[in-house]
């Protein structure tokens, strides 16, 4: 594989990392096959692997640390910290007391004395930036973590949290992740200009969106997937955003056939084009799953290909508003627009 820079960082990461959340309950509570896929993974490249504290409620942790005995120094490891741990309302969030307290949990579980990458899952309107900051900063100067960075940030926080860092001698984000596919093209429009402009990382989740570009979701084809009943905003076919996703997946299999190529191989590949983009994280349930994704590192698609995919669904575009991957409470809550 090619490695490419992280950002400013001077770390050189893998065109893919592996993301962990499809090991433990959630989807393979084989920690053993959990385990087996994460050494494939190494071996066949792959140096980042992202996880959270969440996935799981801890226990994807757990494997990722199983798997990574004998061989952490071989790995760029992430996590993630912010979603609801617990019943207790303050287990969760961006907040200094949390953080400090769950950096520990997720050392614990991953079996490791420092992590190199820790990120803060989504924002939190109710706590300030600089709380948030603070808090890594000192756990960078404690050698807790050795970087910071966010997921599924708009570009204005991104850029508040850049003005933070500077005024009040904080680390800096120095990633982003956020969602990113064919059919989830809206940060092309704001938030990878402000990631390239700040010298960030982006380590791009859901490439294959959310399993829509995996080749499962075709047209006639009757798909028995719970997602459909958790999340129908994002997988019923009837509602008309769904219906223009499988409308443009059509004609993407068709584009990938043409240029002989799996409609894996095109997705993934699209996503590593972008210049902002470091490392495209692919989540694998399975060994199979896996294998049908690591060749995409290889693959570089010519300008006539993205034309076409620029044809099929414009950049900037997100066909579903739903797969933003986060909604600002200002449009979920009525109350702050009336």
């Amino acid at each position: 594989m090619d490695y490419a820079a992280l950002g400013r960082t001077g770390v050189r990461v893998s065109p893919l990392t592996l993301g962990a959340m499809n090991f433990g309950s959630w989807a393979n509570s084989d920690h053993d096959d959990g385990v087996r896929i994460i050494h494939r993974a190494l071996d066949a490249g792959i140096n980042v692997i992202d996880t959270a504290d969440v996935y799981s409620a801890g226990e994807s942790e757990e494997v990722v640390g199983k798997a990574l005995s004998g061989r952490r120094d071989d790995v760029v490891l992430a996590t993630k910290a912010h979603g609801s741990m617990g019943e207790d309302p303050n287990m969760r969030g961006n907040s200094r007391r949390w953080l400090v307290r769950e950096v520990e949990n997720s050392l614990r579980r991953l079996e490791t004395d420092h992590i190199d990458l820790y990120q803060i899952h989504r924002p939190d309107p109710e706590c300030d930036l600089d709380e948030t900051l603070g808090a890594l900063t000192d756990l960078v100067r404690a050698g807790k973590i050795r970087y910071a960075g966010c997921s599924t940030f708009p570009a204005h926080r991104i850029v508040e949290s850049h003005w933070v860092a500077e005024r009040r001698g904080r680390e800096r984000f120095v990633t982003e992740q956020p969602p990113y596919s064919i059919l989830a093209r809206g940060i092309e429009a704001d938030v990878l200009p402000v990631a390239r402009e700040y010298g960030m990382g982006v380590l791009p989740w859901s490439p294959l969106a959310g399993g829509w570009l995996s080749g499962k979701y075709r047209k006639g084809v009757e798909v028995d997937s719970p997602r459909m009943d958790r999340i129908p905003e994002r997988y019923d076919p009837a509602k008309p955003q769904n219906a223009a996703k499988l409308e443009a997946v059509e004609e993407l299999v068709r584009l990938a056939e043409d240029n002989g190529l799996t409609l894996i191989e095109l997705a993934l590949a699209f996503v590593l084009e972008h210049p902002a983009v470091s490392s495209a994280i692919i989540g694998p349930r399975t060994m199979e799953q896996l294998e049908s994704q690591l060749s995409a590192a290889e693959v570089r698609l010519p300008a006539e290909v993205l034309d076409r995919i620029d044809e099929i669904v414009p950049p900037g575009t997100n066909l579903n508003r739903a797969d933003a991957g986060w909604t600002p409470p200002e449009l979920r809550a009525s109350a702050r627009r009336r």
